[in-house]
């Protein structure tokens, strides 16, 4: 395969004991550098004989030099369990392409965690907290839910406990597994409320089984009390025609304009882990209030620009779809937000204002597209009776570029 391909990169999956497979280990014993962390490379056997160089840090800064400067040589790099879960692996093969990367993976650390636990693996929710903020478990939690947590270091279990406690799920049980597949494989079970280890194995992975607890739709239209706002908010039935109607697509990335308190971004990105969000908002204090929710939903990679459109908007990276909630009659802002789409692009805009109605229906008269107008009423006392309270009617637009 080498004679093929001179710079083929290696990446072997190694066990937490060192184990690896007979075609893993005749790799190895083949190349004339081997890469790895410090606790990697102390696993492996005399026979091995390559040069062993030890991952610097940071890693990612320095990786695609280290890789440039063994071009031709037999390079092989060693990863914790699946090198394409979570690992390296991936992120050889967005650096160097597939055609330069073999991937001898071994059992992944969720693997052999749902294997412990007795856990079928397709139906748990794996959250990997090495490079994501603590916060994205928020939006997986829910009465009943498994979830696997991968670990950054022997913190996590008790930052983990402390986040299921705040957000109401206390009785959940964690069960925090220790250098897995390793001679020292370690096991400790308690419930969050009950955790009081500071610190565990700093190979872990957390099994957390969510017991009861607050639940939390998947789908838009969040109630109105799951937001803090100002006023803010674009209201629960509007919010989930609109996000119908922004249609997200996994590895979309929506521009909201004008985010208020940042519900339909967070909405957009609670649709789909990979969806992504920036939200524009001139408001200091409302941008505050957006991250805030963003962490409390489970979305804390919701971008947040302090600035107004269009201004703002220069520079950021090219949207699959825009929303304006709010700017319409701002000079600028319709056309910036139009000229940013690609072809095939969505734009939808809200409007309550009779100006910023006008706005839209003389883009529709120009660009075509479809309106909607909605007007919603809810029951609420009227002494002892209950009556229709009609919140302001919302105008929809619509459009493809």
């Amino acid at each position: 395969m080498r004679a093929d391909n001179p710079d083929l990169v290696t990446v072997v999956g190694i066990g937490a004991g060192g184990d690896l497979s007979r075609t893993a280990l005749a790799a190895l014993q083949s190349s004339e550098i081997t890469f790895g962390s410090d606790r990697q490379l102390a696993l492996l056997p005399g026979s091995v004989p390559g040069e062993r160089i030890a991952w610097p840090s940071p890693l990612l800064p320095a990786l695609p030099g280290l890789i440039d400067a063994h071009r031709g040589r037999a390079v092989c790099v060693l990863a914790s369990g699946d090198p394409m879960f979570h690992g390296i692996g991936a992120t050889l093969v967005r650096l160097l392409g597939a055609d330069r990367v073999r991937v001898l993976p071994h059992p992944s650390s969720a693997s052999l965690a749902a294997a412990r636990m007795g856990w079928p693996l397709a139906e748990v929710d794996v959250i990997s907290l090495v490079t994501s903020p603590l916060e994205v478990l928020r939006r997986c939690l829910n009465p009943g839910r498994r979830l696997l947590v991968l670990s950054r270091d022997g913190a996590t279990p008790a930052r983990v406990a402390a986040l299921l406690v705040e957000a109401g799920f206390g009785s959940a049980r964690l069960t925090v597994l220790g250098q897995l597949g390793g001679p020292a494989e370690s096991r400790v079970s308690e419930t969050a409320a009950s955790w009081v280890r500071s610190t565990a194995d700093p190979l872990n992975v957390i099994a957390v089984e969510c017991a009861d607890g607050p639940a939390t739709s998947i789908v838009p239209g969040l109630p109105d009390e799951a937001y803090e706002t100002d006023g803010q908010l674009t209201k629960r039935e509007v919010r989930a025609v609109t996000i119908a109607l922004l249609a997200p697509t996994p590895g979309a990335l929506l521009w909201d304009v004008g985010g208020g308190s940042g519900s339909i971004g967070i909405e957009w990105m609670r649709s789909h882990p990979s969806c992504r969000a920036v939200t524009v908002e001139s408001s200091p204090s409302r941008a505050v209030t957006i991250r805030t929710n963003a962490a409390n939903l489970g979305v804390p990679g919701l971008r947040v620009i302090e600035g107004r459109a269009p201004a703002a908007l220069a520079g950021l990276p090219t949207p699959d779809v825009v929303f304006i909630g709010g700017g319409l009659t701002v000079d600028g802002v319709l056309d910036a937000a139009l000229d940013a789409l690609p072809t095939g692009g969505r734009l939808v805009a809200n409007a309550v204002t009779v100006e910023s109605e006008a706005a839209i229906a003389a883009a529709h008269a120009e660009l075509g597209g479809s309106l909607t107008r909605l007007t919603v009423s809810r029951g609420s006392p009227v002494g002892g009776f209950t009556g229709w309270r009609t919140m302001m009617p919302v105008t929809i637009w619509s459009v493809t570029k």
